[in-house]
């Protein structure tokens, strides 16, 4: 039986629900169920106000949702350029290696190079077996550049303890 037509459209504020329970699912796939803090009103208020923070893609298979990729912009001061960071994407488990995550991320590449942007970047957990689609996409794994993240308790205590001019 022929699978619905793939799809890929932007994600609009009434799609809040669906980024959200995405979210956990993925989150939950990641062994963090719990990580996802973010509400369906913080999202739309994030990313569908006056100063949206982050954008969405939505695929869809005979407009059934099959997977999203969230994703912000960054720039590079080496290059005086912007680009795309992935923060999120996923794919429902049923819908795994049908071409959804390859649409998304060529849709993803499209918008980049319409907006005059000249990168994508994301980061994946080691163990995740989406390294290999990465790589055979042509992303290179960066082996001298190791994430850190500062947050919680310890961004907190970075703010509060001042600096002073002579050690700053």
């Amino acid at each position: 039986m022929k699978k619905p037509p793939l799809t890929v459209r932007p994600a609009i504020v009434d799609d809040v629900e669906l980024l959200h329970r995405f979210s956990i699912d993925l989150a939950t796939y990641e062994d963090a169920p719990d990580a996802v803090t973010a509400t369906p009103q913080s999202l739309a208020r994030d990313g569908f106000g006056n100063d949206p923070q982050f954008a969405a893609l939505i695929a869809e298979r005979g407009g059934r949702p099959v997977g999203f990729a969230l994703y912000t912009f960054n720039y590079s001061v080496w290059t005086a350029a912007r680009g795309i960071f992935i923060e999120d994407i996923w794919v429902v488990p049923e819908e795994r290696r049908n071409g959804v995550a390859r649409a998304l991320m060529q849709a993803l590449a499209k918008e980049c190079l319409a907006k005059g942007f000249k990168r994508i970047d994301l980061n994946v957990l080691d163990w995740n077996p989406a390294r290999g689609f990465y790589e055979k996409l042509g992303f290179k794994w960066i082996r001298n550049w190791l994430p850190y993240r500062l947050s919680g308790e310890a961004l907190e205590k970075l703010a509060a303890a001042g600096v002073s001019p002579a050690n700053g």
